[in-house]
């Protein structure tokens, strides 16, 4: 069996909502298409069937693998967790000690993760380098791009 995908029960409601609307509403739109297609005559030379069809099974492996993330899932809870260290779903304030700004992750499940909204996941290499961690702990993290040096300020669950 796989191994279980931490979440918070947000990111699996989100999920969920993401099989609805693949299974209810872009799979159907897409069979119609194919049969609408099919339906022009010669299928050897029909640039629409063939679109439809990459279409309709691009679409099939995306609800096969949200299917799975859904199945895996583990909903982690803050009773789950040491509130006094940087776990799972851990809102933490980190202080950039190399420009003095301040920035504040929260750390998601791979599926959650959103750079705009700084929702990191916890396999990153900033999610893992912060995990463990505690206020007023000194980390050093590296990324792709270098190093970075952080200061743990707060965690907030």
């Amino acid at each position: 069996m796989a191994d279980k995908i931490p979440m918070t029960a947000e990111g699996l409601k989100n999920l969920r909502a993401k099989l609805e609307q693949l299974t209810n509403q872009a799979r159907p739109s897409v069979e119609k298409r194919l049969g609408e297609a099919r339906e022009m005559g010669d299928l050897s030379e029909n640039a629409e069937f063939f679109s439809a069809r990459e279409e309709l099974w691009h679409l099939d492996r995306q609800i096969a693998e949200v299917q799975d993330q859904i199945s895996r899932a583990e909903v982690v809870t803050t009773k789950q967790i040491d509130t006094n260290t940087i776990a799972f779903g851990a809102k933490v304030l980190v202080k950039d000690l190399d420009t003095g700004e301040e920035e504040k992750f929260t750390l998601v499940g791979e599926g959650e993760s959103n750079l705009v909204e700084n929702r990191i996941a916890i396999t990153t290499p900033i999610g893992q380098g912060l995990l463990g961690h505690k206020v007023g702990d000194t980390v050093r993290i590296n990324v792709p791009a270098g190093a970075l040096n952080y200061e743990i300020v707060r965690i907030i669950y």
